[in-house]
């Protein structure tokens, strides 16, 4: 059993690998409510090995010995598989049982029947999209309106469910992190296996507990209430909604519910603002100081959103043979919020540089949501041996002295020769 799912699981990456996905590795997931002792009702789910198999109605399982959802006659714009287009590693695909709540309206598609049972299909894949597709499916023998179908059709470990696609919706936007100010497309598509079909699509922002309404529309009215969608566009299945100029109050979880009676369904999409902070120092690439000279050193990170951020200055001997030394003696101003709702923050030390000193280079280090790896700003720093100032004095002195020796030996020259030329004045001839 083991073996021949390990076989089937390369087959299906090589076919990833030719852009054929045949089938679907994926979970059923049961809900199943039981009454305790007190009478209270209790939910939970049973979850089990499911596959879904792409193909046309009396192909052959390729697991007989599971669950196998075959899905067939969908046509292309109802294909699922042509948004599995990243990889199938990380796709998960669950398979759930939907309920139309009690509303009794024949789906309005081809072959449709009163009694059909109808599952939802959601494919998952690692923050890239979210695609949930309705499955409709017929049983051989027709159920009650009034009943239970999950205890009226219950599904055994090897039973083959045929079903057929009629509704998908899809995002390809479920988490969104855009800067301020810009501009921002939030990505809902659906696609209905009938023309002209009864539809109302909605948009609406949830935050904070606050919920607000942002576009309607309804095909049978023909009205649209609301901005940010095309009318035209949702003609063709495109419901995406665009933000022109992403602010603060953009933030919050967007709702895209598409709802074509008697299946509704919603996507979820989480907007964040993200803005990177901008690192700047007090010095430039290098700094010159004497021994025992004192200078404060300022890294600044300005301009980020949202509010977490740390900052760390790091020290480098120079020839780089020991890691990095983080500074203990490092002090933090306090947040400060500027008018467009970032942030700034500033990380500053002291710097008493002694001879040993010469040739670091210190780093301040920035870590933000934003910033997929840190950012670095660095200087090297550069220390002169400050001046002797009693080898100065005593160098100034002997100047001096050497100085007055002179003029007083010249002094002394001129006197003895003007002696010399009045004693010869003074001899009679």
């Amino acid at each position: 059993m083991v073996t021949s799912f390990i076989v089937l699981l390369s087959t299906l990456i090589y076919s990833v690998l030719l852009e054929e996905v045949s089938w679907l590795p994926c979970e059923l997931a049961e809900e199943q409510v039981e009454t305790d002792l007190n009478g209270h009702l209790n939910t939970h789910y049973r979850y089990r090995n499911a596959m879904l198999q792409f193909g046309q109605p009396g192909d052959r399982a390729m697991n007989p010995d599971g669950i196998t959802f075959f899905v067939t006659g969908s046509g292309k714009k109802l294909d699922m598989r042509r948004q599995v287009d990243l990889g199938v590693e990380a796709l998960q695909c669950d398979i759930r049982r939907y309920s139309t709540g009690g509303i009794q309206v024949l789906w309005p598609g081809r072959g449709a029947q009163e009694q059909d049972i109808w599952f939802t299909c959601t494919l998952r894949h690692s923050g890239h999209f979210v695609l949930t597709t309705f499955l409709r499916h017929t049983p051989a023998t027709p159920i009650d309106a009034q009943e239970d179908h999950a205890k009226s059709h219950v599904i055994g470990d090897k039973d083959s469910i045929v079903t057929t696609a009629a509704m998908l919706v899809l995002t390809r936007t479920p988490a969104v992190d855009v800067g301020l100010l810009r501009e921002q497309v939030l990505h809902c598509q659906f696609a209905v296996d009938h023309k002209a079909p009864d539809l109302v699509l909605e948009w609406v922002r949830q935050h904070r507990g606050e919920r607000t309404k942002l576009f309607h529309h309804s095909s049978r009215s023909g009205q649209n209430t609301g901005a940010g969608v095309s009318p035209a566009a949702v003609g063709k299945g495109d419901g995406s909604l665009l933000l022109p100029a992403v602010s603060l109050s953009s933030e919050g979880t967007y709702v895209c519910s598409v709802y074509v009676p008697p299946l509704y369904a919603t996507h979820d999409v989480v907007l964040q603002i993200m803005e990177s902070p901008q690192v700047s120092l007090s010095t430039g690439a290098s700094l010159t100081l004497q021994e025992g000279e004192e200078q404060k050193v300022v890294c600044e990170a300005q301009g980020y959103y949202p509010l977490d951020v740390h900052i760390e200055w790091l020290k480098e001997q120079r020839g780089g043979s020991h890691l990095p030394e983080v500074l203990k003696n490092v002090l933090f101003s306090s947040h400060r919020h500027h008018r467009d709702g970032t942030y700034s923050l500033s990380a500053f030390f002291l710097l008493h540089p002694s001879p040993t000193d010469s040739g670091s280079t210190y780093t301040c280090r920035v870590s933000h949501r934003s910033l997929r790896v840190p950012a670095r700003k660095s200087f090297t720093l550069t220390v002169t041996e400050s001046a002797n100032w009693g080898s100065v004095f005593l160098g100034v002195v002997g100047f001096g002295l050497a100085g007055f020796m002179i003029v007083f030996l010249v002094w002394m020259l001129r006197y003895l020769h003007t002696l010399k030329q009045e004693a010869k004045k003074s001899k009679p001839y």
